[in-house]
């Protein structure tokens, strides 16, 4: 018997601040991007704070919105009203009764959610998850093993072959590099420590049809000896969103990444002025 305990009193976003599990500028730019309805995908290895986190990210999305958690066993703990909670359950000894997370994500869409929320990806219903994400469902979230970004969406491509649906490699690739829009990774370190580590945002597939990521955010190391601590950092890159309007509206309102946001489009207008 697993028995899994938590805490009474959930981490909130100001709390991984303080422990140093993020930034304000890495917490900011996800607030945005999941205001923007953003697919995004948390990674990382057993035990390193996936589902935390997934939980402090959902905290961002408006309260007016329904939302759909299907879970293997129910983790998330969600505050906002319209949430609907759905459970995987196990076949009995003869093999009957059981209900899959793909069942639950088919029948999910028959709820009318405005997000789906999976807790974790990890067989064929992957196939179902990023077609939903295409077709009008975006803001979804989900959980997922893998050691970095560009590993992960070659995992979730691995997922999708196990579904009964045969598609040719490229477009399934494709249909992979569509759905996600940022993956974020998730890290525990020897001394217990769990940090984000890096936040990247995926891109088209490059003419040999290989997965491509864009560094947002990296996890850089301080400058001492005798310390593994470190911090994340803005890679300086800009975003691939900057020119959505949503992102440009809801950046207007947030100070710490005016950089990562600035349009080019704003940005001409300002030089013609």
């Amino acid at each position: 018997m697993n028995i899994r305990k938590f805490a009474k009193i959930m981490f909130d976003a100001q709390h991984l601040i303080e422990l140093g599990s993020w930034t304000p500028e890495a917490m900011e730019y996800l607030r945005i991007c999941v205001m923007a309805e953003k697919n995004l995908l948390v990674t990382g290895g057993t035990s390193s704070g996936k589902t935390s986190l997934l939980n402090v990210l959902s905290s961002f999305i408006p309260g007016h919105q329904r939302i759909v958690v299907i879970e293997d066993s129910a983790e998330l703990e969600l505050q906002q009203e319209h949430v609907i909670s759905l459970e995987a359950r196990s076949p009995d000894r003869y093999g009957r009764g059981g209900v899959s997370i793909r069942d639950l994500f088919r029948s999910s869409l028959r709820l009318r959610p405005d997000r789906i929320i999976i807790g974790e990806c990890r067989g064929g219903e992957a196939l179902e998850i990023i077609q939903a994400m295409t077709s009008g469902h975006a803001g979804s979230m989900s959980t997922l093993h893998a050691d970095n970004p560009l590993d992960a969406l070659s995992r979730l491509e691995t997922l999708c072959m196990m579904s009964d649906v045969n598609l040719p490699l490229y477009a399934l690739r494709a249909q992979v590099a569509s759905a996600i829009d940022v993956v974020v990774q998730v890290t525990r370190f020897p001394d217990g420590r769990r940090s984000v580590t890096a936040i990247d945002e995926v891109l088209p597939l490059d003419k040999e049809g290989q997965y491509r990521v864009q560094e947002m955010f990296d996890y850089v190391l301080d400058k001492v000896s005798d310390s593994n601590l470190g911090r994340l950092v803005w890679t300086g890159a800009k975003s691939t969103f900057r020119d959505d309007p949503r992102i440009r509206v809801l950046s207007k309102e947030m100070k710490l990444t005016a950089s990562i946001f600035e349009s080019e489009k704003d940005k001409a207008r300002m030089q013609s002025r």
